[in-house]
C-alpha cells in the first residue's frame, strides 16, 4: 500500500484531513515537533493480533501505551499479541511506521483510546508522511469503539 492508499480512502470518507510532510524522525518528541501538534497528538496505529489472520486495529495517543488487561477486557479476548512487522504489513498492507486504518487491504476493526480528542495526526500511509484530521470525526468514520485502552 502507500500514501496515495491512504489519501484514496480518505477522500472517499469524506473527512476534512490536511498532509504533513516532514523528514525522518526518531522519537515521539521528534514526530510531534515535525507535525507541530502535541506527543499526544501523534496518535500510533497499531495492529493487534487476535487470532489466525484475524487483526485490530488500535488507536493510542503517543504519549501513552497500550494497557493489555484493559484491551483484552474491551475486546472479549484473553490473548492478543502483537504481529511480526511482516504478519502486520500483510495484514493492513502497510510497513511499520506508516500504518493507518485508512486504505488498509482489510478493514480491520478499530479500538480507540477515549483520550483521543481534537486535532490529531496519524500516519499516512508512508515514511514521513502523516494526516491530520479532527479526532471525533475520524473516529466515527472508522465506526471505532472507544474506551480506556491505554496506560
Amino acid at each position: 500500500m502507500s500514501e496515495e492508499a491512504a489519501r484514496a480512502a480518505l477522500d472517499e470518507s469524506g473527512l476534512s484531513y490536511r498532509v504533513v510532510r516532514h523528514g525522518p524522525v526518531n522519537s515521539l518528541a521528534e514526530a510531534a515537533v515535525a507535525r507541530g501538534v502535541s506527543e499526544a497528538a501523534v496518535v500510533k496505529t497499531l495492529v493487534v493480533r487476535r487470532g489466525e489472520d484475524d487483526y485490530l486495529f488500535v488507536l493510542v495517543p503517543g504519549d501513552r501505551s497500550i494497557s493489555w488487561p484493559k484491551l483484552r477486557a474491551v475486546v472479549g479476548e484473553r490473548r492478543l499479541s502483537m504481529p511480526e512487522a511482516e504478519q502486520a504489513r500483510v495484514a493492513t498492507g502497510y510497513e511499520r511506521g506508516t500504518i493507518t486504518p485508512f486504505g488498509s487491504t482489510h478493514p480491520w476493526p478499530v479500538y480507540a483510546d477515549e483520550r483521543i480528542t481534537g486535532e490529531i495526526t496519524l500516519g499516512g500511509g508512508a515514511h514521513g508522511v502523516a494526516v491530520a484530521v479532527d479526532a471525533s470525526a475520524a473516529l466515527k468514520v472508522l465506526g471505532a469503539i472507544i474506551a480506556d485502552l491505554s496506560d
